[in-house]
């Protein structure tokens, strides 16, 4: 049993014109490639970590509701921990993503709109024990895979920015 504990409920969680607001990240990790003995970057092959769904299938990114005690920042890295088993450094923001929850609808948000505020996350650290591993599996996936993985399509748009971010900041 994992000594961290996933938040529940929606008590705390933020609303804004009608939208659910969601932090969530890319979770990515550098591969050494067959031949590669020394660190350059070219030698490194990017893989990202992707979750699975209890609801249903297809693979995901780790993300969930940004409540009123934390800062998104804090939501993006929370989620990650709870649903994923991962810590590491949270890097650049790489936008809002909207879209439609069919299984979270509520009072507040009653068509199930949401907004995801989505980040990079560079992971140091894969937990043996973390608060959802009841119910997700993680799955290290080269991009290429991930992109026919995904079950949703904004999460496929949050992929292909974190590849020109990563192109853009990291690379260059």
């Amino acid at each position: 049993m994992s000594e961290l504990v996933a938040r529940t409920g929606r008590l705390q969680q933020r609303y804004e014109n009608g939208y659910r607001l969601v932090a969530g990240c890319v979770p990515f990790r550098y591969k050494c490639s067959n031949d590669c003995g020394g660190s350059s970057s070219e030698e490194n092959i990017v893989e990202v970590l992707m979750i699975n769904s209890p609801s249903g299938p297809g693979l995901l990114f780790p993300k969930g509701g940004w409540e009123n005690d934390e800062t998104v920042e804090e939501a993006a890295v929370r989620e990650a921990i709870e649903e994923a088993g991962v810590r590491g450094d949270l890097m650049d923001f790489l936008g809002y993503y909207e879209f439609r929850s069919k299984t979270h609808q509520d009072e507040f948000s009653p068509e199930g709109l949401c907004k995801a505020a989505m980040f990079a996350l560079f992971v140091k650290e894969e937990l043996e024990l973390w608060p959802e591993q009841s119910t997700r599996n993680r799955r290290w996936l080269a991009v290429s895979e991930a992109l026919e993985s995904l079950r949703h399509a904004w999460m496929r748009d949050a992929l292909e920015h974190f590849c020109k971010w990563h192109e853009d900041k990291l690379v260059s």
